[in-house]
């Protein structure tokens, strides 16, 4: 696929290792930020930032260019009408939107590709799911009775404080998740959990303690994950957030807050001025996707889990570098394809999938296996 320039948009602590991957490998980068040299400065003035006023961003699209969004989700449909109106590519980390299916014809027809959730979660986590799935159906199981899916991720601190959680950036995008009704698979049948945190679950993984609870709607990526054939047997499917254990506890003020409909914006600036990172700490962060399917003598026969458990110093923390350098390698992955336009999430096919994995194990992002 033929890329002219790559534009990206957001400069926060998530984006650097994506931007200056792409500068070292030779790539034609332009970067757009608000805040000229907040950028600058995060980016160790490595590169050139334009400043992002977006008339002025919008007359520098030329057709084949590709867009990357580091901006709110909110911004997005905007963002994605202009690579329509230039017959851009787009690219983003954040969760596919149903709004976007109004404009998916429309990229279909300037032969452009629109790709979405192709950070750490959601993305990283698509990835295990289609190479465990994949594996899966190539046992070609006669007799299948159930099959349980679950995949979980979550950032935290290293070493955790009385608060059991940290904020490398806003806290308001985690207090509106806990805020927004998730679905997902139980016994069998569709459940709705109205606020998330009414559904804490308590796990064990590698012998540690944690907390999850649903995250958003579950349901599309059964279909997403080519699960649909194995409907009527799914006893399990969820995708959720994990938490150091006793983060329910912690946060119990916090669950009454958003109870009592108070401004989660003032909130969100009191929890980042009391627990930020320190300048010096780690960030850790752990991802698990898990198929387990039993057939129907309730025999296990099938149960494989693939993880990655990750820290970092916070300068170059995890989350960034497994949210940033995923965005990176799917780029590359654009325009190295043929033949693929309209709206997707991250590539799901066997060569795509083992490229971007193959690329985060050689930047020690490593793919492990239980």
């Amino acid at each position: 696929m033929i890329i002219n320039k790559i534009h990206w948009l957001g400069v926060g602590l998530s984006s650097p290792p994506g931007i200056l991957y792409l500068k070292d490998e030779g790539y034609e980068l332009l970067v757009w930020n608000r805040s000229v040299d907040k950028a600058k400065s995060l980016l160790e003035n490595k590169i050139n930032i334009n400043y992002l006023d977006f008339s002025k961003f919008s007359n520098q699209l030329n057709k084949n260019d590709l867009i990357v969004s580091m901006l709110p989700a909110s911004m997005h449909f905007e963002i994605a009408e202009l690579a329509i109106k230039n017959k851009c590519h787009f690219v983003t980390s954040s969760y596919y939107d149903p709004q976007y299916q109004k404009l998916e014809q429309k990229f279909i027809d300037n032969d452009c590709l629109f790709m979405c959730e192709c950070g750490l979660d959601p993305g990283i986590d698509h990835l295990f799911a289609h190479k465990i799935i994949q594996e899966f159906e190539n046992k070609n199981y006669a007799d299948i009775q159930s099959i349980e899916f679950k995949s979980m991720c979550g950032g935290f601190p290293e070493i955790p404080n009385n608060f059991k959680y940290k904020f490398s950036w806003s806290p308001l995008g985690v207090l509106k998740a806990l805020n927004t009704p998730a679905k997902f698979i139980e016994n069998f049948s569709e459940k709705r959990s109205e606020k998330p945190f009414k559904k804490i679950n308590y796990i064990k993984f590698n012998d540690e303690n944690y907390e999850s609870y649903p995250n958003r709607d579950s349901i599309p990526y059964i279909k997403e994950y080519n699960l649909i054939k194995y409907s009527n047997i799914l006893s399990h499917f969820e995708r959720g957030t994990i938490r150091l254990g006793g983060w329910s506890k912690a946060w119990e003020g916090i669950f009454e807050n958003i109870e009592d409909k108070v401004d989660l914006e003032n909130l969100s600036k009191k929890l980042w001025k009391e627990n930020q990172y320190d300048i010096n700490e780690n960030d850790r962060v752990l991802l698990y996707v898990n198929v387990n399917a039993k057939n129907s003598n309730q025999e296990e026969i099938f149960n494989k889990t693939l993880y990655l458990d990750e820290s970092r110093p916070i300068i170059k923390s995890s989350m960034s570098q497994c949210v940033s350098l995923t965005v990176a390698f799917t780029i590359e992955c654009v325009i190295s394809c043929q033949n693929k336009n309209g709206i997707h999430r991250i590539f799901h096919d066997e060569k795509n999938v083992n490229y971007i994995l193959n690329k985060l194990n050689d930047y020690g992002i490593k793919t492990k296996e239980l």
